[in-house]
């Protein structure tokens, strides 16, 4: 399997596992009373799974992203563009000015 597929799978594996657990807490706390509603709700298993499921997508993607974006070039080198100077550029109007009026 090439490695970047691996780092996926391993990253959202831990965005899931990270949502598990922030699911976990969210009915062991009873947030907004939720676990009174998915217990005593007949679908209430359908419910605890979208939001499972939700969250693990946005916990996986967040999880990838930061992933991604650390892998990148060191900062700590010398600046390798050009020098940045201001450009001024006369412009012309032929509207006359409200300050001349």
């Amino acid at each position: 399997m090439p490695p970047l597929v691996r780092l996926y799978i391993r990253h959202c594996l831990i965005g899931f596992g990270l949502a598990a657990v922030f699911v976990g807490s969210l009915f062991a706390f009873n947030v907004a009373n939720l676990w009174s509603l998915v217990s005593n709700s007949d679908i209430g298993w359908m419910a605890a799974l979208m939001l499972f499921m939700g969250n693990g997508i946005v916990f996986a993607g967040v999880q990838f992203a930061i992933t991604i974006m650390r892998m990148g070039e060191n900062d700590d080198q010398e600046p390798r563009g050009g020098v940045r100077e201001p450009v001024l550029i006369p412009v012309r109007s032929d509207v006359p000015s409200v300050a001349r009026r």
